[in-house]
């Protein structure tokens, strides 16, 4: 088979999830034989065009813009001149396959135009983010989605929940929506000459646990609730644990948060981490907790079972078909820092079921989270698309 792929972010572009989604499916579904051309977005010193694991990258320019929609419909436009060019002078394709709404006008248009199928995987939803759409923006871009799902011959999304949150929110029919999980690499790159005791006391004094947060700093990652839970592991662990909150992004309301609960001295805010110091990070930490208030799936829980990292999560969206409770990590109540407190002195308090617990979770990754797998799940559902449109094209 020979698919275009639409993702608005590939390495070393990377704002969410969808990066290394992407970057880590694809090279699976090219071992098996199938050719994959991706169309992205230009960035930095990145080539226009170079082969990536097998997988033909183009990265268009788009026009700079202040209005970030403004600068989508740029992208949209560029994907769409480029992607026209290449299904008219390349072999011809036999699946265009869309990654979230901000592709999906280029997608469509690609579409209708070569008379191509078209699947859309849908990652998260405006509506789950907000629970509800409360403004012109959140309207306007749950309506791109819904136009995405609609337009497409399937859907994929990444686990059971949110396939039932494309049903209800997009009116979207139950057996035209597939699911198939996200995974990670299971084996990390080796650290070479790595002082981790050195490097571990850049954020934690040696008698500190290191619990952290690493994700976007917004409002449904509930990174405020982490540190609502805060005081109370700080008074039964008796100081002796330091908070580590990664990620870009505006943190000043977190940090005066810190400061008016009496943790700032406990609390490291690092802001951005490099991939490179983020793998070294994830060797030297305690615990990992994802206090989600909403969470389509949660891939930064993936990544800490590749490390053998215990894991906290709330039981918000994808998460506890994610992590087992009690199997391979704890899963707490939503919205409740009295409960993610607990979670993380269950884990710091019992390190050995804790490490039961990052054991079961690596078999996990295996498991239910392998790239191979859902590799092979993905190209089926390709090959279920090609099937009926062979049949309905016979049918005509």
């Amino acid at each position: 088979m020979k698919i275009l792929v639409l993702a608005w972010e590939f390495p070393p572009r990377i704002v969410g999830g969808i990066s290394r989604h992407v970057a880590e499916l694809y090279p699976e579904i090219v071992l098996t034989g199938n050719e994959i051309h991706l169309l992205t977005v230009e960035f930095g010193l990145a080539p226009h065009y170079e082969v990536v694991e097998g997988i033909h990258v183009h990265r268009v320019p788009v026009a700079e813009s202040q209005n970030f929609f403004h600068w989508v419909v740029n992208m949209n436009a560029s994907m769409g001149r480029h992607g026209g060019k290449l299904m008219q002078e390349e072999t011809p394709f036999d699946i265009i396959h869309a990654h979230d709404w901000l592709v999906g006008d280029a997608a469509i248009a690609l579409k209708n135009l070569f008379n191509v199928p078209l699947v859309a995987t849908i990652h998260a939803t405006e509506y789950g983010r907000y629970n509800g759409l409360y403004n012109d923006t959140h309207r306007y871009i749950s309506h791109k989605e819904a136009t995405l799902a609609h337009e497409a011959w399937r859907v994929i999304v990444c686990t059971n929940y949110m396939r039932l949150e494309i049903e209800r929110v997009f009116q979207c029919p139950w057996d035209k929506i597939d699911v198939v999980y996200n995974g990670v690499r299971r084996e990390q790159p080796p650290l070479k000459n790595f002082d981790a005791a050195s490097f571990r006391r850049r954020f934690a004094a040696d008698q500190e646990k290191i619990v952290y947060y690493v994700g976007r700093m917004t409002y449904e990652k509930g990174v405020d609730l982490l540190l609502s839970a805060a005081p109370r592991v700080l008074w039964e662990m008796q100081g002796r644990v330091k908070f580590v909150i990664i990620g870009g992004g505006n943190t000043d309301h977190l940090k005066r948060q810190a400061w008016d609960l009496g943790i700032w001295q406990k609390c490291y805010f690092t802001g951005f981490m490099s991939e490179h110091d983020l793998m070294r990070f994830r060797t030297i930490a305690d615990c990992s907790v994802f206090p989600s208030l909403y969470e389509p799936f949660g891939i930064v829980a993936l990544e800490s079972f590749a490390v053998r990292v215990p894991v906290v999560v709330s039981d918000t969206g994808g998460l506890p078909e994610v992590v087992r409770h009690g199997k391979t990590g704890i899963v707490t109540q939503t919205g409740n820092p009295d409960s993610i407190a607990w979670g993380i002195l269950e884990t710091l308090k019992n390190p050995d079921r804790a490490k039961q617990w990052s054991e079961g979770a690596y078999q996990d990754l295996e498991a239910r989270f392998s790239w191979n797998k859902l590799a092979q799940q993905t190209e089926a559902i390709y090959g279920r698309v090609l099937h009926e449109q062979g049949r309905s094209s016979a049918a005509n």
